[in-house]
């Protein structure tokens, strides 16, 4: 029979499909005899989501579906393995970045407006003029007052491309009409280090939240500054910073540690092992270090802490930090979302994993943290539990434990009067925040007086003002709360709120460090070295 080659193209397309199927269906990391068959593992997740979604009674949103199904894969793994889907991919990635383009205010949804606490310094609002106490009624032709707006959609309003400008109009007390400022958008730093500043003569003061992209550039900033004030003992404060990229933290600790000292090490299934040593860049090695550690101290802190105290650099003071030893890798799944896995453990220099058991379930890993509160351990550190098995001794003969997080050179336990119930709650519930911004707008004239170091070291919260916050506060929460038992403590949550929303930039940090128990162990610490 001769070939009609009429139907070539016809033969081709046939042949070309099928091609796309079969590849389709090729997964090279199945075993030979799987390939071809439409029963895998993963055909299967693929067909119930396809049965679904075209054949179910009911319509139904399948990308719900398909995140159910990846968050209950993920917790079978790791209780840090972690799906991030993708409306939360950009809020993430800006964290993780350090930055992101906006007007740069700081504000509250405060009754039915934006009201701005603080333009921030140096920022495209901030030159363009607008003050703190202003309402944005308009950006651009958009109406931004009523309930309705969610502070997302009103993010979402003032954000835009990078350099490119936004009309707002502005009602300013004090002004007959509405103001109006045109604002170019900029990169807006999300800060990773709270604050750097001097404690003593010769010891400064850094915190960090995080570890994000842009934390060694600020962190070498406020080095560099103590430096140049003197310092030559560092107190830097990890408490409540729950990690962030590895990378960033072996930068930071090449600061400290000596020349070719080992920082850390990953193991990964394979039995892979990758090294991380300090290079000849830091400028710190001579210095003194203490680092300030609790129990929400997690990853990144604690290997900032575990390279330092295995290196028999610095000292470590507080509680028993997290324990998260577990490495995790962002992962792109194609539609716009992404998955943190865990790729692989990391080991002190002493060969210690610091991650806690978690064999018994995430729900059981996470109330971890109430069982020590249970136990006693926040307040007594015999309470801490220490496996023999899992010790572990420094170049200098310190023994060190792994199987749980870093446990503490110098313990502090937890300070109860501030960290009572009621001050907690009134933290959570925001309310010293909206009295400091409602105090601050009944007359902002009336703190003219001070500049940032006056605020910090004089001001003192009158009897008055702190039965004002009371009465404020029982008519906004409903409640009959007094401080009988605490009012020192109150006030100085007060003032460290009026100083953070008159001068930012740490202007907090400093002042409720002036009566943090964990820092005065760390300057007494500091004048016996």
């Amino acid at each position: 029979m001769q070939f009609d080659k009429k139907y070539l193209p016809l033969i081709l397309g046939v042949a070309i499909a099928a091609g796309i199927f079969i590849g389709g269906k090729l997964n090279f990391s199945d075993a030979p005899d799987r390939l071809f068959t439409a029963n895998s593992k993963k055909d299967k997740l693929n067909r119930l989501i396809d049965y679904i979604e075209y054949d179910y009674v009911d319509d139904i949103n399948t990308d719900s579906i398909v995140d159910v199904t990846v968050n209950g894969i993920l917790e079978n793994l790791d209780p840090h393995s972690v799906y991030i889907p993708r409306d939360d991919m950009t809020r993430v990635a800006e964290e993780m970045r350090g930055n992101f383009v906006g007007i740069g205010v700081s504000f509250y949804t405060y009754k039915d407006t934006i009201a701005v606490i603080r333009a921030i310094e140096n920022g495209p609002s901030a030159k363009a003029g607008i003050k703190g106490g202003d309402r944005i009624i308009m950006a651009d032709n958009d109406t931004l007052i009523g309930n309705a707006l969610k502070d997302g959609e009103l993010v979402k309003k003032l954000k835009g491309p990078l350099n490119s400008n936004v009309v707002l109009k502005v009602f300013r007390k004090g002004e007959p009409e509405l103001l109006t400022f045109k604002v170019k958008r900029g990169k807006i730093p999300i800060k990773s280090v709270d604050a750097s500043y001097m404690l003593t003569e010769n010891l400064g003061y850094i915190k960090i939240n995080k570890f994000a992209e842009s934390t060694y550039k600020e962190f070498k900033k406020g080095l560099d500054k103590l430096i140049k004030l003197g310092a030559t003992k560092i107190a830097l404060d990890l408490r409540d910073n729950p990690g962030g990229r590895l990378d960033i933290t072996e930068q930071i600790l090449d600061e400290f540690l000596e020349d070719d000292k080992l920082i850390l090490f990953t193991k990964n299934k394979r039995g892979d092992i990758e090294k991380s040593y300090a290079t000849s860049r830091g400028n710190f090695e001579d210095g003194s270090v203490y680092v300030l550690i609790d129990e929400n101290s997690a990853s990144a802190s604690e290997i900032v802490a575990g390279a330092l105290q295995d290196n028999d650099k610095g000292t470590i003071i507080g509680r028993r930090s997290y324990g998260k030893g577990l490495v995790q890798r962002e992962m792109d799944l194609g539609d716009g979302s992404a998955v943190r896995l865990t790729v692989s453990r990391y080991y002190t220099p002493t060969g210690r994993s610091i991650q806690r058991p978690y064999d018994k379930g995430n729900r059981e890993y996470y109330e971890d943290y109430y069982k020590r509160i249970e136990n006693g351990e926040l307040s007594d550190e015999t309470k801490i539990e220490i496996a023999d098995s899992l010790k572990f001794t420094t170049p200098k003969g310190k023994i060190v434990y792994g199987g749980g997080g870093i446990i503490p050179d110098v313990f502090v336990p937890v300070d109860k009067s501030m960290n009572n119930e009621t001050l907690t709650y009134l933290k959570r519930r925001g309310v010293f925040g909206y009295f400091a911004f409602e105090t601050l707008e009944k007359d902002r004239n009336a703190f003219d007086g001070y500049n940032r170091k006056d605020f910090i070291d004089s001001f003192k919260v009158s009897d008055d003002l702190l039965l004002e916050f009371q009465d404020y506060l029982n008519v906004r929460t409903g409640s009959n709360i007094t401080f009988v038992a605490y009012h020192e403590e109150v006030k100085q949550y007060l003032k460290a709120t009026f100083a953070d929303q008159l001068f930012g930039g740490g202007a907090f940090e400093e002042v409720i460090n002036q009566r943090d128990i964990m820092i005065d162990e760390v300057i007494q610490l500091s004048k016996e070295d």
